[in-house]
């Protein structure tokens, strides 16, 4: 089975680099107290939650972290050092636009939304990701 790597497997490979400092893994040890372990995203796998949480609607940057939070169970905790860079990243390739608007608390915010091309890139990315993690899943699973 021949799988088409996504697109920021050209930056990553080689060699494999992870940057610790973009999530936070929660997790819960002896009661109910959490403790931070840091859950190593490969590169370009932030781009992708960014896209997928936009799908829903334009979001401002607080509530985009807020809802992969709330998204993934509160495992993943999205730093603004990390958040703000990608969406200026995934703006620059045309992949988002912004817009200035009042928050809830009626704040000014700048508002994200997937373009057409955004909503494209995704896609095609979220096959790849699935083909990726199933070949990965079928090497972790053999004997």
């Amino acid at each position: 089975m021949r799988v088409r790597l996504p697109f920021w497997f050209s930056e990553v490979i080689p060699p494999l680099r992870f940057d610790k400092s973009r999530v936070i893994l929660l997790s819960k040890q002896r009661g109910d107290a959490m403790s931070e372990d840091r859950l190593e995203l490969p590169q370009g796998t932030l781009d992708l939650l960014i896209l997928k949480s936009l799908t829903v609607g334009p979001r401002h940057g607080w509530a985009i972290s807020e809802r992969l939070h709330q998204i993934s169970g509160a495992t993943l905790d999205i730093r603004q050092g990390s958040l703000y860079p990608a969406l200026h990243r995934l703006e620059r390739r045309g992949w988002i636009k912004a817009r200035w608007g009042a928050s809830d608390n009626n704040r000014r915010a700048r508002y994200y939304e997937l373009t057409k091309r955004g909503r494209a890139h995704l896609d095609e990315e979220i096959s790849a990701w699935r083909k990726l993690s199933a070949a990965v899943s079928q090497v972790l699973e053999s004997a």
